[in-house]
């Protein structure tokens, strides 16, 4: 095959990326670009459309002119992107509506609270896999109808469309001819049905959406198409798509029941493949299409902790006890242990599987003793505690216990704190070779659909640990410190409840 390369658009939340990889899963050029944020109100995030695809376009080319690759040498086009956030555009001029609505964007929690008191949140969960909340699709679309001035009158004429992030650049690199999602990143909208995956009418009807608006919902790999000739002089298929914690998991090879991926970036994101049947948690863990092929739909349990390298990040520009991330390890590794300290970093509040919006950052065993390094040990200590509270929840959910846990992310580079995970955890933590998993998951599923790669069999001989770190911890003193964290945890729950109005004072 004269294709040599595989081109993956990693469309995320601050910047669009594009990487080439090879045959055997390496990197051979990155070029990368960043947009602008817009936050029009307290809680409200929006990106322009418009810029996400030039941003993203612009970094494709350059990517290809860097490597010195010709456009007739790339086998197969993927597209991996951040989730939930919506854009609706006019059919016949492909222009946007509004501002697209960021996952981030929090305007519709009243909506959700309102169809919750309805009693409708048992139902969107058994339907979707989702609890009801505002991050998803479905509600920022039904806002975008409500408030944009002529919006309802034009979907019910059938002139709009919506879509995710994946649907909008397809829609851009086809030049308006497909309109398509996959199924891992549709079953992120709160409209789709989680056993069919197809579009669920009873969903629609609850948000009021058209069915008109809905892209196509395909496979994750497959051929959907080719780019239009204009965007880079000659037609590139487009194979590829899927959301980019489910491309993080499939680029990590987590292919098998049971095997497990967690993202350490600002927060962490920690999935689990759970194989073709969606088992419902009862943890309030997210249940999602991991992605869709021709072995058919295939599942995955999710649940997200809020702050973690962000904890870093505040010892950096909140309390000035180092000058870069990076130093954080060090200062850790210069004690022992914490000293019995603890750090719960639940600035935000807490996430999966505690879900407590009213928890704040809580430092428990302080001392005459304590240093800032106790402080920075126990602020690594307590992303790893958060991590292994979520991945207890799905073993306990799925009934599978994993035999390691595969990482990536920023983070995954502190050897001090994979170290203390793999303890914490009683299970081996393996931290890939490429580290770019999010984009090498969208280069697999397109390499996949056009004969790049020939099976899934070879993509998992392609997959290489760069280090594993084994439990040095006895089982003993491992659950002693989980109970201790435990405590610690309890200690920050509900601190900010509107029932306690005197501790704001």
């Amino acid at each position: 095959m004269a294709a040599s390369v595989i081109l993956a658009l990693d469309q995320g939340t601050t910047s669009s990326r594009a990487i080439l990889f090879d045959r055997q899963g390496n990197v051979l050029a990155v070029s990368q670009r960043e947009f602008t944020q817009h936050y029009p109100q307290a809680g409200w995030v929006e990106h322009d459309a418009i810029e996400i695809w030039e941003s993203q376009w612009a970094v494709a080319r350059e990517v290809l002119s860097r490597a010195g690759v010709d456009p007739k040498n790339v086998a197969g086009l993927g597209i991996t992107n951040q989730r939930e956030t919506t854009v609706l555009w006019d059919r016949r001029t492909g222009q946007p509506l509004h501002r697209a609505i960021v996952w981030q964007d929090r305007r519709t929690a009243e909506q959700c609270d309102q169809l919750r008191q309805q009693g409708h949140a048992s139902r969107v969960e058994a339907v979707t896999g989702l609890v009801l909340d505002p991050y998803f699709s479905g509600t920022k679309l039904r806002w975008l109808l409500d408030h944009v001035p002529g919006a309802r009158s034009l979907a019910d004429q059938g002139h709009l469309a919506f879509g995710t992030i994946d649907s909008w650049l397809i829609w851009n690199l086809t030049g308006g001819r497909l309109h398509i999602t996959d199924a891992s990143n549709a079953s992120r909208t709160m409209l789709m049905n989680l056993k069919t995956g197809k579009w669920d009418q009873e969903m629609l009807d609850l948000l009021n959406i058209p069915t008109s608006l809905l892209p196509e919902i395909r496979r994750s790999s497959e051929l959907f198409g080719h780019t239009d000739e204009a965007c880079f002089g000659h037609p590139i298929p487009i194979a590829g798509v899927a959301g980019d914690q489910q491309a993080a998991l499939f680029g990590q090879n987590c292919i098998h029941h049971g095997m497990a991926k967690n993202t350490y970036g600002t927060g962490c994101f920690m999935l689990m493949h759970i194989g073709n049947q969606p088992t419902p948690s009862k943890r309030r863990l997210l249940t999602s299409v991991a992605w869709s092929t021709d072995r058919g739909l295939e599942y995955a349990l999710e649940g997200s902790v809020f702050i973690a390298g962000a904890a870093v990040q505040w010892l950096r520009d909140g309390l000035g006890i180092i000058r870069s991330s990076a130093e954080v390890e060090a200062l850790a590794k210069s004690v022992v242990d914490t000293d019995g300290v603890y750090l719960v970093p639940a600035f935000a509040g807490l996430g999966a599987p505690h879900w407590d919006a009213y928890a704040r950052g809580t430092i428990v065993g302080i001392t005459r003793r304590t240093t800032a390094a106790h402080l920075a040990r126990a602020a690594l200590e307590g992303i790893a505690f958060q991590v292994s509270d979520v991945l207890t929840a799905m073993v306990q959910d799925s009934g599978v216990s994993i035999q390691q846990l595969r990482v990536d992310g920023g983070a995954s580079a502190n050897d001090l704190m994979m170290q203390f995970q793999a303890d914490i955890l009683q299970v081996p933590v393996v931290r890939p070779r490429v580290l770019e998993t999010t984009a090498l998951g969208a280069a697999y599923l397109a390499g996949l659909a056009v004969g790049y790669w020939s099976s899934m069999q070879e993509i998992e001989s392609l997959w290489q640990s760069a280090r594993t770190f084994e439990p040095l911890m006895r089982e003993d003193e491992a659950l002693k410190r989980r109970q201790r964290w435990s405590q610690a945890l309890q200690r920050s729950r509900d601190w900010e409840h509107p029932d306690h109005g005197s501790k704001k004072g």
